[in-house]
């Protein structure tokens, strides 16, 4: 392992994901190429900057986002994106009276293609089962306050069906162009945790 003094300042899941992945490939089980391979596969293919774009589109253009609404696999299909769970991918669209959340209740369904790699707190039991009973203090405890008369829904992924969150653009970005509204939008607010 090694001496860098720059792995003192890593959290300890990633500690032992790194003494993990030194410990396969020493023996020979893991190839680097491999690993490698994935890493750039999850941080340059899949992942939420495919879904900030998507967002970005859809606040430019007004006729992409009613087909976004209306069908999104279809919608998404022109981004030839990589990574899956987006075969029936349902777009709900936050307004200033609707606050939309995703969950899933299950286990932890979720599109990758536009948002990558699930958060470990989106897998977490606490959060699947409190987010549907009391959306508005699971919101507010991960840092997103909802005026009181903002109506929250909960939709639930499921193996069939997975959900994305449009979020309501603000107001301040209105005219930038799409790179640089997609440079904004975060992957919270496209599970709808953040706006």
């Amino acid at each position: 392992m090694s001496t860098d003094h720059t792995h003192h300042h890593l959290p300890p899941q990633a500690l032992r994901a790194e003494a993990l992945e030194s410990l396969l490939l020493e023996k020979g089980l893991l190839d680097a190429g491999a690993v490698d391979s994935v890493i750039i596969r999850y941080t340059e293919r899949v992942g939420p900057m495919n879904g900030a774009k998507i967002v970005a589109r859809a606040w430019c253009d007004p006729a992409f986002k009613q087909w976004l609404l209306a069908d999104g696999s279809a919608a998404i299909g022109e981004f030839n994106l990589e990574g899956g769970q987006v075969e029936k991918l349902v777009v709900v669209e936050n307004t200033a009276a609707i606050h939309n959340v995703v969950v899933c209740t299950l286990c932890s369904c979720y599109p990758w293609a536009v948002l990558g790699l699930p958060p470990t707190w989106y897998k977490d039991p606490a959060y699947r089962s409190r987010i549907v009973r009391e959306p508005r203090t699971v919101l507010a405890e991960m840092g997103l306050a909802l005026a009181p008369e903002v109506h929250i829904k909960v939709w639930d992924s499921s193996a069939e069906l997975r959900y994305m969150v449009l979020p309501q653009q603000p107001a301040e970005t209105l005219g930038l162009p799409e790179a640089e509204l997609a440079a904004r939008i975060s992957r919270d607010a496209m599970i709808g945790v953040a706006l």
